[in-house]
């Protein structure tokens, strides 16, 4: 009698290629995310840092003219110049609007990190059935629009305003203080502002911190602060460092905070770069503005990658 089974046809595995075909779609998808929203309009801005002004609709003369082909492009290539790269390194205004931006970022993120970890740290530690509504009350000023929680601090920081009339109050000062319209008021605005992007990552890398390492710290004899500084904070730099470049990242390019907030001496890259391009309308050096801006950011990032990476393998 013929074994049943062996009528049974068993089924072939999948085939490789179409594995293979699957792992190149979750590859592919992210590579083209950042050639359609990132690559695609840096070399549209970069196109345009490489043209002249002129009195025209866009207000400039692009030097590569690929409407006529191979042609254009050669003759482009043959004309290629970096006046406005040129003019912006010479130019003593760009050079400190640049340094000043870094200076003012650096500030905002390291007050910002004085905030929010004494935050996020408390968010950690609260009892499990309070920490969505600590995340939410974190993230509800999303809620309303950015431009109106900027401009309600004036109405707080300016000379009768609420601050000032809080501390006459109480007597801690005899007469208002100027907080509005300097980097004071910078600073606060932009803490406030993006005091969300700080705590998010903060509470992300302490909340999944293992309590029994402190508890191991304590039974050895360590006093709070030292296991603090030898065990919580070490193991939450991941979420430091994603933090600070959530924050320093987008204040560098600025613009909103310190055109409102700041006076006539806060000097950031963002506003020389609004008005280069809406009051003087010389878009191409505008775009030479913002194409340096971008360099001045990502080649640090690409660096730390670079670094945490080799550190990452050498663990291994």
């Amino acid at each position: 009698m013929a074994d049943p089974l062996a009528t049974v046809e068993t089924k072939a595995p999948p085939a490789p290629a179409r594995q293979g075909s699957g792992r190149w779609l979750v590859l592919i998808v992210p590579y083209l995310w950042l050639l359609i929203f990132f690559a695609a309009p840096f070399l549209i801005v970069f196109k345009i840092s490489l043209s002249t002004a002129a009195m025209a609709i866009p207000p400039y003369t692009p030097v590569f003219d690929l409407a006529q082909g191979f042609v254009g492009l050669v003759r482009g290539i043959q004309e290629f110049a970096v006046d406005n790269y040129l003019w912006l390194v010479s130019d003593d205004l760009y050079i400190r609007a640049y340094l000043s931006s870094l200076w003012i970022a650096a500030i905002s993120t390291f007050l910002t990190l004085l905030v929010a970890y004494p935050l996020a740290y408390g968010m950690a530690r609260a009892p499990k059935g309070w920490q969505p509504t600590l995340v939410m009350l974190v993230i509800l000023p999303f809620w309303t629009s950015f431009l109106i929680r900027v401009y309600s601090w004036i109405g707080i920081l300016k000379k009768e305003g609420l601050l000032n009339q809080l501390l006459l109050y109480v007597g801690a000062i005899d007469q208002p203080l100027t907080i509005l319209n300097t980097n004071w008021a910078v600073y606060i605005g932009i803490v406030y502002s993006y005091l969300p992007f700080m705590v998010l990552p903060l509470y992300a890398a302490l909340e999944r911190l293992d309590d029994t390492l402190l508890e191991a710290a304590s039974d050895l004899g360590s006093p709070p602060s030292r296991a603090f500084w030898q065990i919580t904070f070490p193991l939450s730099l991941p979420g430091v460092i994603a933090g600070c470049f959530l924050v320093f990242i987008p204040v560098t390019g600025e613009f909103v905070i310190p055109d409102l907030l700041g006076g006539t001496g806060t000097l950031m890259i963002g506003k020389t770069l609004w008005t280069e391009f809406f009051n003087n309308r010389d878009w191409p050096l505008a775009s030479a503005v913002a194409v340096i801006l971008l360099f001045l950011l990502i080649i640090p990032i690409v660096l730390f990658q670079n670094m945490e990476q080799k550190r990452a393998e050498r663990e291994r």
